[in-house]
């Protein structure tokens, strides 16, 4: 008798071969305008086409993808229509948008990424390889304000999910002014400054960044509490404030550039106050959250970084001078580690 040999299920497999056409497909919806086209009421095929300048079979195909993926729907005239989710998420005018984020996406990480076994070989960035340039420098980035208006956007998009939650996570009710570095558009500023009434909080950026953090902090409620200055937290003087925020900074860094940073913040905090990093959390085995996995491996391709764990954050910032080092795991892509100078 032929010896029986038990086979895996092939499912996670199957999938992940699968996972990046997904991923393209809603990348090139977003491209495309599919959903702005929709964003006002459903469409046919034909007008759409028509619209979009596409091929009607290949644009069919397309939007029928993306019925599969439950980011559009059919009505019972046959129409096209967004779900709640694509009209938040993936629409240039919504206030929550992700497509700043999609479209760097599709048109500078995909191609970074498909040069991830070199990164894995020489443990590099794949900036010079991909696109000729001495990166990870920030400003290599977006070559327009344009470019640089929606990628912000788009991680305002991320951060109008994860600030409320961070703020949340830990008690800042002892502290009177944030000072939030990198801080983009503010969002988690403005969420510390909605949760506590007292707090003041400074926006702390590179000076391009500005005119969208005044924008959308002007809009906020809690505009008379929140400012923003203009700078390079690596060589500028930071503004002063008790309780300091790094938020998605030091995963882009070397150790080196993470520790000169860490002790300019330690300098000018006062004694009591506290140093809030918002950043995903690695388990300490390293086996998960696959959140922070993917993440590292994307800060390979695309910066100096990598993602942590709670004790890998202990040691840099114990190094630096900050002692009572906590960390707290959230509901979102975001985790959020504490530490005070005594």
């Amino acid at each position: 008798m032929a010896k029986d040999i038990s086979v895996p299920d092939p499912s996670i497999v199957l999938d992940l071969i699968e996972a990046f056409r997904r991923s393209k497909t809603m990348f090139a919806a977003v491209s495309l305008g599919v959903f702005d086209a929709l964003n006002s009421k459903p469409k046919s095929l034909g007008t759409l086409a028509g619209e979009l300048k596409a091929n009607p079979d290949a644009l069919k195909r397309l939007l029928d993808g993306c019925v599969g993926l439950q980011l559009l729907q059919k009505t019972a005239a046959g129409d096209y229509a967004t779900t709640p989710a694509a009209g938040a998420f993936l629409t240039s005018t919504s206030p929550h948008r992700f497509t700043g984020y999609i479209n760097y996406s599709n048109s500078v990480l995909w191609k970074l990424w498909a040069n991830l076994e070199d990164a894995i070989r020489e443990g590099t960035n794949r900036w010079k390889q991909t696109y000729g340039w001495d990166g990870p420098l920030f400003e290599s980035f977006f070559h327009t304000p344009e470019a640089l208006r929606e990628f912000l956007m788009g991680m305002h998009g991320f951060g109008m999910l994860s600030s409320p939650v961070v703020v949340n996570a830990v008690d800042l009710s002892q502290f009177r002014t944030l000072i939030d570095l990198g801080g983009a558009t503010g969002h988690l500023a403005i969420a510390a400054c909605q949760r506590y009434a007292d707090l003041q909080a400074i926006v702390f950026d590179l000076p391009a960044a500005l005119p969208l953090a005044q924008e959308i902090i002007s809009a906020s409620g809690v505009a008379n509490r929140v400012r923003v200055v203009g700078g390079n937290f690596f060589e500028d003087p930071l503004p002063e404030g008790d309780l300091i925020a790094l938020g998605r900074i030091l995963h882009d860094w070397t150790e080196e550039k993470i520790h000169r940073l860490l002790q300019r913040v330690y300098e000018r905090l006062p004694v009591g106050g506290a140093l809030l990093i918002a950043e995903k959390l690695l388990y300490e085995d390293h086996s998960g959250p696959r959140a922070a996995q993917m993440q590292s491996l994307n800060m390979l391709t695309c910066t100096e970084g990598k993602e942590r764990t709670l004790t890998e954050y202990e040691s840099l910032l114990n190094k630096a001078g900050f002692r009572d080092v906590i960390g707290c795991r959230t509901s979102t892509v975001i985790d959020v580690v504490m530490a005070w100078k005594r």
